[in-house]
């Protein structure tokens, strides 16, 4: 039975001996069992993640590319232009075209006020601009309102005549609305060229849209504080209707600012013309003095450009919000 015993307890010995010889083997090495495979799998997961990482930078400067070219493309006719309106007329009209003058002619700029009224028509296109769109606001935004929000009889039948103008070109409205215009003796004035754009039914359902987003409970909080239908336009809803409003000003002014077919029906004169009845005029019927031309252009564009840079995130909010492209 002694004997037994010592056998065994050599056994134990020799198996404690073995397991402790082999851990510093596994100190050394990777881990075993689940602590492995965690670790491996984290390994993996890192590696994914960076490769996941490296293709989005890929893809972000592959973005990158496609909208420089696009922007580039986009902005080289006003490149173009620039050039144009810097050179002689001999070279504009040389082949293969000039890239660049030879010498900067600075003094197209001022050869333009020589060769159009461009103060005074300036004048005319900026107090056109500013009087449509102070009507367009208050009007449509008016009209959208009541459109939208008040109840009344045929309300239904009066929006639907009123936006089938909509679908009627505005040429076909040209000799009764001159007529009209003559009739009240403003023909070559402001007032003449200002009366058929100082409302739209394309403002009108704009605001209407808008107007119809807004929350019925707004509306019934000013009521109930006593506020009258005028009250709660001015006072509650208009402020919420800021970036229609917007939007309406910008389609307003681009729209009032290069209108041409109008202007060159109902005047004669250049002092009471603006700036694209000016511009049209110095195309001639044989010749085109394209440098005149170009430098003209750029001057008209300015104020609307400036006013863009100086209200981008209005226009963008704006036209945004209305879903216009």
């Amino acid at each position: 039975m002694s004997e037994s015993m010592l056998s065994t307890k050599s056994g134990v010995e020799s198996r404690r001996s073995g397991s402790a010889a082999t851990r510093p083997s596994q100190a050394g090495g990777a881990p075993s069992g689940p602590a492995g495979r965690g670790a491996k799998g984290r390994g993996t997961k890192s590696q994914g993640t960076k490769a996941t990482k490296g293709g989005k930078q890929g893809s972000n400067v592959l973005a990158h590319c496609v909208l420089g070219i696009g922007g580039l493309a986009m902005i080289s006719p006003l490149l173009y232009q620039i050039v144009m309106s810097l050179s002689t007329n001999a070279e504009v009209q040389s082949t293969p075209p000039t890239l660049w003058p030879s010498v900067v002619q600075w003094h197209n700029f001022a050869d333009v006020f020589t060769s159009m009224n461009f103060g005074s028509q300036l004048w005319v296109t900026v107090a056109i601009t500013v009087i449509r769109v102070i009507g367009q606001v208050l009007l449509c935004s008016m009209a959208g309102y009541a459109f939208a929000r008040m109840r009344f009889r045929f309300k239904g039948l009066i929006l639907a005549i009123v936006l089938s103008i909509i679908m009627v070109p505005s040429q076909l409205f040209l000799i009764p609305q001159y007529q009209i215009i003559q009739n009240l003796g403003w023909l070559n004035s402001i007032a003449g060229i200002v009366a058929p754009g100082i409302f739209s039914a394309f403002g009108l359902f704009l605001m209407r849209q808008f107007f119809m987003g807004l929350p019925d409970e707004l509306e019934d909080a000013a009521r109930l504080d006593g506020a009258n239908p005028f009250q709660i336009f001015f006072r509650v809803m208009l402020p919420l209707a800021a970036n229609g409003l917007w939007a309406l000003v910008i389609i307003t002014v681009l729209w009032s600012w290069n209108d041409l077919l109008w202007p060159l029906v109902v005047t004669s004169t250049a002092n009471a013309a603006p700036l694209s009845v000016g511009l049209s005029n110095l195309q001639g019927e044989h010749a085109n003095n394209y440098p005149i031309l170009m430098a003209a252009s750029l001057m008209a564009m300015a104020p609307i450009l400036i006013m863009f840079l100086l209200m981008q995130k209005r226009v963008m909010a704006g036209i945004g919000r209305s879903g216009l492209k």
